[in-house]
């Protein structure tokens, strides 16, 4: 068992390096292909690049429900991986770079208050699969079947994002892309990008399933923890590359529409593949707390002189390190129990 564990962990370190490549990958042809195409900076950032960099959170949720058989290992893939993304990499970002990171109202009162209107959507869709979807099989009555038509309900409201991102960029001039730019190459990257996180991932979950199973630990948990920081590097490469090209706000806007994204479409669509799903309401409710807490936490500092300064960067470390403790405390002793075991 050990040496099948340390085995799994050599895997998770490799696959992780491969998602980091492929996105590296699929991210640069994505900014590529939407200079060449002519998409404003917020759309760059707020869909093109947070959808190109959160493939590989949409990838451990397929795979989670497909091949483990445990959608819940990858919706603590996302929870994780959004409180990973709202706490840390804005805060790598503005550490990283010698200015402060600029933000701005738009940022600030649409795509933050968007993104928390994603999450009070998602955990009401849990909530109607626990009041109208009991799942007969669980031995508590916080355990809800997450259905196909529940489903449709966040890919709904993400309709609507693009919508309004569409409706908000309406008059945008596009800059003539350089002349230099080879759009068939740049295809190329992508496809590939997406063939290796593909290949990665699936490697990447059945071995955080296989050490979670060993250890004891919840699906969830693991999802939150490991499998998350690790389909969270992508995200963070992004942000810090825009952060030091001088983009504060496209950053930030990658941050916060690939959380949408993650919320809104990732875990859906693991639900629409696999038909249903249970999910416990009592492990999920409290990790959408604390994900609340930290896009408030985020959305008070980027307010605050519409700016991201050094010292608000080492709260949101700090933070992030505190949750991290108690997820620890939770799975190794009785002191801390807030979660169902």
């Amino acid at each position: 068992m050990a040496e099948a564990s340390a085995f799994d962990v050599g895997v998770i370190l490799v696959a992780t390096l491969a998602v980091w490549k492929g996105s590296d990958w699929l991210e640069g042809a994505s900014d590529q292909l939407s200079t060449y195409y002519g998409l404003p900076l917020v759309v760059q950032g707020a869909i093109v690049a947070a959808v190109g960099s959160s493939f590989p959170e949409l990838a451990s949720v397929v795979f989670a429900a497909v091949f483990a058989g445990s959608l819940e290992l990858g919706v603590g893939a996302i929870v994780g991986s959004a409180i990973f993304n709202i706490l840390v990499i804005p805060a790598l970002a503005g550490i990283l770079t010698e200015d402060d990171i600029e933000s701005n109202r738009t940022l600030v009162y649409k795509e933050a208050q968007f993104y928390m209107l994603a999450v009070s959507v998602l955990v009401i869709t849990f909530a109607l699969a626990v009041i109208y979807y009991p799942d007969p099989n669980a031995t508590s009555d916080l355990v809800g079947l997450v259905t196909r038509p529940l489903a449709i309900i966040p890919l709904g409201l993400y309709g609507l994002y693009i919508f309004i991102q569409i409706q908000d960029t309406g008059d945008y001039e596009a800059e003539e892309p350089p002349a230099d730019l080879d759009v068939k190459t740049q295809w190329g990257y992508l496809l590939a990008g997406l063939v290796v996180i593909l290949v990665a991932v699936e490697r990447l979950v059945h071995s955080v399933d296989l050490i979670g199973q060993s250890l004891g630990v919840p699906g969830f948990i693991m999802g939150v923890t490991i499998l998350a920081a690790a389909t969270s590097m992508p995200d963070a490469l992004v942000s810090v590359r825009q952060a030091r090209d001088e983009r504060g706000v496209a950053s930030l806007a990658n941050v916060l529409g690939s959380n949408t994204f993650d919320l809104l479409v990732a875990i859906p669509v693991g639900v629409l593949i696999v038909g249903q799903s249970p999910i416990d309401f009592a492990m999920a409710v409290p990790m959408f707390g604390v994900l609340t807490a930290a896009t408030i936490l985020l959305f008070t500092v980027m307010r605050t002189d519409l700016s991201l300064t050094d010292g608000e960067s080492a709260l949101l470390l700090v933070a992030y390190v505190v949750f991290i403790a108690w997820v620890i405390a939770e799975s190794t002793t009785t002191v801390v129990d807030f979660l169902p075991n």
